[in-house]
């Protein structure tokens, strides 16, 4: 059991769906351990299983009670075309107790799920309380003001977008982000 968790925590980054193939079978060896559970519904998320992802995401949340899966389980709501169940979690009062990455996550997950119901507003007052402006150049600010500068360019706001996405590129010294492209793009438009 222990080395499938391990060659699916070797995996994941780079195939997925093996790495989940890998905790199906370390939860065929020990289905009552909340890690194997936990493993099996993030390898499932990583592969594109959602109803998968969530169903193990839960199991190991009955067994250990962390709220740690939070985000993934709502964003497997969003996947599955229940973003109401998506805002449901965003809501839960566990969020409050997240890390500041971890909040992040949740914020993007719920402004999308208002995305993808038709409140484009409701998204961005979503992404407005989150540290947008935080000095912080970690990934989780960056696809914040990603998230955000996408989100006004969708709510026709161009010109607050464009100074999004530039402040996005500031900091995305990885360039996790296409968002010099996505400003270019919006200059060009507005020439």
């Amino acid at each position: 059991m222990a080395r499938h968790l391990a060659a699916a925590g070797a995996l994941i980054e780079e195939d997925p769906e093996t790495a989940y193939q890998h905790t199906l079978a370390a939860r065929a060896r020990a289905p009552r351990l909340a890690v194997v559970r936990e493993a099996t519904g993030e390898t499932a998320y990583a592969a594109g299983h959602y109803a998968e992802a969530l169903a193990e995401l839960r199991a190991a949340k009955r067994m250990n009670g962390a709220t740690d899966y939070l985000p993934i389980m709502a964003d497997c709501h969003r996947a599955l075309g229940n973003p109401e169940q998506a805002i449901k979690l965003a809501k839960s009062p566990s969020v409050a107790n997240f890390s500041a990455e971890a909040k992040a996550e949740m914020t993007l997950v719920e402004a999308g799920a208002r995305r993808d119901m038709g409140q484009l507003d409701a998204a961005l007052r979503t992404l407005e309380l989150a540290p947008l402006t935080s000095k912080n150049r970690a990934a989780w600010v960056v696809r914040l003001r990603y998230a955000y500068a996408d989100t006004l360019e969708a709510a026709g706001r161009e010109a607050d977008a464009l100074a999004w996405f530039h402040r996005t590129h500031a900091i995305d010294a990885e360039q996790i982000t296409d968002a010099a492209d996505r400003a270019d793009a919006l200059e060009r438009r507005q020439d």
